[in-house]
C-alpha cells in the first residue's frame, strides 16, 4: 500500500517539479555553451504570456467566458504554465540582478508546486472516492445506503476541493510580484 501510494501519488510530483527544474538548467546551460545567454533575457517575455493564457481554463471556471471545455481547458492550464514557468526560469538564470525578480521566481515555483499538488490530490481523492462507490454498487448497495457509507469519504473530497482556496491567495502573490517587476524593468531600463 505505502510503495502504491508513492509510486502513484508522490513519485509523479517529484517527477514534474523536478523536469521543471532539471529542463530549466538545462536550457540555461545550452544558452550558455552557445554563447546566446542574453536569449535568456527575453524569454521571460513569451513565459509570461503563456502563464496569462493559462487562465482561460480559470475564467471559464467562474464563468468570466463562456467557451471551451473545462477538463479541456484545465490540460491546457496545466501544460501552458508549466511551459510558461520553463521560460521563466530560465529567464531568471542563475543572475541575482533584482530581489523582486527573484520574489516573484519563488513565488511563482510555490504556485507550481501548489497546482502539482492540487492536481494529484484531486485526481487520487476523486478515483478512491468513485471505486468506493464502484464496490459498494457491485456488493449491491442501494443507492440511499451508497449515499451513507460514502458520506465522509464524500467530505474528504470535497475539503480536498477547497485546496484551491489555497493555490489562489499563492497565484495572485506571484502576479504581483511579477507585476511588480516587469513594472520595475520598464522603469529601469537602459532606454537610451
Amino acid at each position: 500500500m505505502k510503495a502504491r501510494l508513492i509510486r502513484h501519488e508522490v513519485l509523479p510530483f517529484v517527477l514534474s517539479f523536478g523536469l521543471l527544474v532539471v529542463a530549466a538548467l538545462l536550457m540555461d546551460a545550452a544558452l550558455h555553451l552557445a554563447n546566446i545567454v542574453w536569449i535568456g533575457r527575453y524569454l521571460g517575455i513569451p513565459g509570461t504570456l503563456l502563464i496569462l493564457g493559462s487562465f482561460g481554463y480559470s475564467m471559464r471556471k467562474r464563468r468570466l467566458i463562456k467557451s471551451g471545455q473545462p477538463v479541456q481547458l484545465l490540460r491546457w492550464h496545466e501544460r501552458l504554465a508549466w511551459l510558461g514557468s520553463l521560460l521563466v526560469l530560465v529567464h531568471a538564470g542563475i543572475h541575482f540582478n533584482s530581489i523582486l525578480g527573484w520574489l516573484a521566481v519563488l513565488a511563482m515555483l510555490v504556485n507550481v508546486a501548489s497546482g502539482l499538488v492540487g492536481k494529484f490530490l484531486l485526481d487520487s481523492s476523486r478515483k478512491r472516492l468513485e471505486a468506493a462507490r464502484q464496490q459498494m454498487r457491485q456488493s449491491g448497495l442501494a443507492a440511499a445506503e451508497l449515499e451513507d457509507q460514502t458520506y465522509w469519504d464524500s467530505l474528504t473530497f470535497d475539503a480536498v476541493k477547497s485546496w484551491r482556496s489555497i493555490h489562489f491567495p499563492i497565484t495572485l502573490a506571484f502576479g504581483v510580484l511579477g507585476l511588480g517587476h516587469i513594472i520595475a524593468v520598464f522603469l529601469f531600463w537602459g532606454w537610451k
